[in-house]
């Protein structure tokens, strides 16, 4: 499976809810479900995990992906993610990496290997 990196630097290919719904694992599902309902404080059911991803332009995304407005800003300017963004990195996406280095990184390296092609 090819790594997909979603507009925000997070690696979709890595979610439990893409993994999940990849494998077609209910148990799975059931298990993320729960864990996310306690670590985000949400109400979270099997069926709500069922993900292709961030780039994805099918109906088959988690619920908090139809509202990011980081996903919706780079399927507007139709960009690969944000690291081949011209106004990268923007405010909005700023204030998300401040919380999520690890996504940081991984836009940082994108966007080094795009320079160095």
């Amino acid at each position: 499976m090819d790594r997909m990196v979603s507009y925000c630097g997070l690696i979709c290919t890595e979610c439990p809810a893409y993994l999940a719904t990849v494998n077609d694992d209910d148990a799975e599902r059931q298990r993320v479900a729960e864990a996310w309902s306690k670590q985000f404080g949400g109400d979270f059911k099997a069926s709500d995990i069922n993900c292709d991803g961030c780039l994805s332009r099918g109906a088959r995304v988690f619920s908090h992906c139809n509202e990011c407005e980081i996903r919706k800003c780079g399927m507007e300017r139709g960009v690969v993610n944000c690291a081949y963004c011209e106004d990268y990195p923007c405010e909005k996406l700023s204030a998300f990496l401040a919380n999520v280095p690890a996504a940081k990184e991984t836009l940082e390296k994108e966007r080094e290997s795009t320079e160095a092609s």
